[in-house]
């Protein structure tokens, strides 16, 4: 189960990234008008969906790992966004409050995913 989510999610961040560099879906620096996003914060999102992928091809404990590892990732991210609000996070990734919501939710997930899903099934293969 763990390792089916861990690519699920590896296959949306890597659409999302994608679609980041595509004119008509990103205009005027806004991710389907919403989401305020740059080349690094595209590729931020890639590059996560290549290591879910990745790490769900390696196991299913490597997936809950990175589950865990990313949702603290996600919600640091978030925080800074937060308090960033409108602007740039560590001077490289555009973010506005739109963005922190969504990398709040996105952390929530990753770490209700890891919580319920068992280390026993993970080692299990599950």
């Amino acid at each position: 189960m763990v390792k089916r989510l861990g690519v699920l999610f590896g296959v949306l961040f890597i659409f999302g990234g994608i679609l980041g560099f595509v004119p008509g879906i990103t205009s005027d620096d806004l991710f389907l008008g919403i989401f305020k996003v740059n080349p690094p914060h595209s590729a931020l999102h890639l590059c996560s969906g290549a290591v879910f992928l990745v790490a769900s091809t390696v196991g299913a404990g490597a997936a809950r790992l990175w589950f865990l590892t990313f949702g603290f990732l996600y919600a640091a991210i978030a925080a800074l966004g937060f308090q960033v609000g409108d602007g740039m996070i560590c001077g490289v990734i555009s973010n506005n409050q739109n963005d922190s919501w969504g990398h709040a939710g996105l952390a929530l997930t990753m770490l209700v995913v890891f919580c319920a899903t068992s280390r026993q099934a993970a080692l299990r293969g599950g």
